[in-house]
């Protein structure tokens, strides 16, 4: 299952102790990308998540927060904003209670104060020389490609950044042009 988000399942009991100490902070509840995830007028606060090796209090803003006991943890580069505290063990989450109450009213500030995570530009992500050789043999391409929207162009920068050899980049390249020609993204 890689690291992707996977039931609950495995992580009951944590889940339910995170939950009461996020509760007692007076955010709201409710339930996103099926996990449950804590609002402040509306504004995502702090969510609870699982994997397979570990559970997790994602902090949406957690890039903005202090960090005193250099606990969060960003997910991968690509992740810009949201910062994880992570936890293997109901023991992990009751003895860090206090900790992750200050982190999560920290959390709480940061919202309140209005403060905005600095996004990188599509231009600043790293562009791979394969995709400049194929725009450059099909200069469709790359008028297709500008065209797209910012968030579109995203997810195919990272999709084909993220492969480790040419061979694959290539391959992610040749079978995505002609849905960049189409005007469509990754998963449209």
């Amino acid at each position: 299952m890689g690291s992707r988000a996977m039931s609950t399942d495995k992580w009951q009991a944590e889940f339910a102790a995170l939950r009461a100490i996020v509760s007692a902070c007076g955010l709201d509840e409710t339930v996103k990308w099926g996990q449950p995830c804590f609002t402040l007028d509306g504004h995502n606060v702090v969510l609870i998540h699982g994997f397979k090796e570990y559970c997790a209090l994602l902090f949406f803003k957690g890039a903005l927060m202090k960090d005193p006991k250099n606990i969060l943890i960003q997910q991968t580069e690509n992740v810009q904003a949201a910062r994880q505290i992570r936890f293997t063990t109901l023991v992990d989450i009751t003895r860090q209670e206090k900790t992750l109450k200050d982190y999560i009213k920290d959390a709480i500030a940061t919202e309140k104060s209005g403060a905005k995570v600095e996004m990188k530009q599509t231009a600043e992500f790293s562009f791979p020389e394969e995709l400049e050789h194929k725009m450059d043999e099909l200069p469709a391409l790359r008028t297709a490609f500008e065209a797209l929207t910012p968030g579109r162009q995203r997810a195919y920068l990272l999709h084909f950044s993220s492969a480790k050899q040419a061979s694959t980049r290539i391959s992610r390249i040749e079978k995505s042009v002609q849905r960049i020609l189409d005007g469509k993204g990754m998963n449209d």
